[in-house]
């Protein structure tokens, strides 16, 4: 990095991705801002600029002491231990250290007192919410949300049938009822005597009594906007996520519009949106979206779009460009790999690029912000 760089990235100011540091006296301090880097989405520490970014510079005797704190508190200060790149820059007024941390793969990073740091702005704060917390273990694929065990549910919530019929259909074989609890383990839907969320919401017995956040909310207005009195039909669906998505499916094909498309007038005709399209989008809505975040995923239907909102924004480093592309993340391992079997569900990544393909008119936004993902459905105007 040459001074006119530096420079142009002085002028933009500090954001959650740079950091401006006078100077550094203390290590640990040192080591919790590279810790919140780490854990959040990396960027570079500039050392030797003010707040107001205005080039201090360091002496030669001041890079070489600030370079061991920064090599000791990513070592020694930091569980587990980061390699930044650092560069000293020279400039009029002395030097300026650049250190680049990169987004960690082992979240979450601590200091050496077990405080997980983040950013925030420009800023950093100490991570406190669990579900935070448990994002970041997810991230580095340490624990999934579909495995997060439900303490109140048991065997006994089980939906008998529902499964029997299942393992009738894919292994030929009519579990007893003494077997149940090792059967539900050896799939990885139960341990230590619970459920965890996967097998509740794949074979439990009215798991919203007990999960009462993990249902879809559909209301279809009449407008174009969210009314709070005029609305043209409002539903929860609710129980397991294939009665789901066959509750949300029938929902959205009733309420919107029914084309003729050139058949005969005894047909029933085409929906507006091809049904591939939103059986896609719904399935990708309750198998990828973040359970780990206590909300329903949210169905609005107005004159001009259909919006399908999920908990949590693309995982990791996806982008939409990327889903657009065939990526994919695999946020909850086990929903996914029973979905094959029990939903409309090929996974690979290809659902979104089979929506597309059979509607252009799809757009997405990932509000890390508001930590949701949102697509939304372009009607076309009659």
């Amino acid at each position: 990095m040459d001074t006119e760089e530096l420079k142009k990235i002085i002028r933009r100011g500090e954001d959650t991705k740079h950091q401006f540091k006078e100077n550094i006296n203390n290590e640990t301090s040192l080591a919790a801002e590279i810790a919140a880097f780490a854990n959040t989405l990396g960027g570079l520490l500039l050392i030797g600029v003010s707040d107001t970014g205005e080039i201090k510079g360091l002496s030669s005797s001041d890079v070489n002491r600030i370079g061991r704190m920064v090599s000791n508190a990513c070592s020694q200060g930091l569980r587990p231990a980061v390699n930044p790149i650092t560069e000293n820059i020279e400039c009029e007024n002395g030097f300026v250290i650049a250190a680049q941390i990169e987004e960690g793969i082992s979240k979450p990073y601590t200091d050496k007192d077990g405080v997980i740091w983040v950013k925030s702005g420009p800023d950093k704060r100490k991570a406190t919410s669990r579900e935070e917390i448990q994002r970041m273990f997810q991230s580095s694929s340490l624990i999934h949300g579909d495995e997060v065990l439900i303490k109140s549910m048991d065997s006994k919530h089980i939906d008998k049938e529902a499964f029997a019929e299942f393992m009738e259909k894919e292994f030929d074989i009519a579990p007893e009822a003494e077997n149940l609890e090792r059967s539900l383990e050896n799939l990885n839907l139960m341990r230590d005597g619970s459920l965890n969320l996967a097998g509740a919401l794949l074979f439990g017995k009215r798991p919203h009594i007990q999960l009462p956040a993990f249902i879809v909310k559909c209301v279809c207005y009449p407008g174009k906007e969210i009314s709070a009195n005029n609305y043209i039909e409002s539903k929860d669906i609710k129980g397991t996520i294939p009665q789901m998505f066959e509750g949300v499916t029938a929902f959205l094909l009733r309420n919107i519009r029914w084309i003729q498309n050139g058949k005969d007038i005894n047909s029933i005709g085409d929906p507006e949106i091809p049904r591939i399209a939103l059986v896609e989008l719904v399935v990708n809505a309750l198998i990828h979206r973040d359970y780990f975040i206590s909300a329903p995923v949210r169905i609005f239907i107005f004159s001009d779009r259909v919006e399908i909102i999920s908990p949590g924004h693309l995982p990791n480093n996806l982008t939409v460009e990327n889903i657009k592309n065939g990526n994919s993340n695999i946020r909850n391992p086990i929903l996914a790999s029973f979905a094959a079997k029990l939903l409309p569900y090929r996974g690979l990544g290809s659902g979104i690029r089979r929506s597309l393909k059979a509607y252009p008119g799809i757009q997405f936004e990932d509000d890390r912000d508001g930590n949701l993902f949102k697509c939304q459905l372009i009607r076309k105007q009659i």
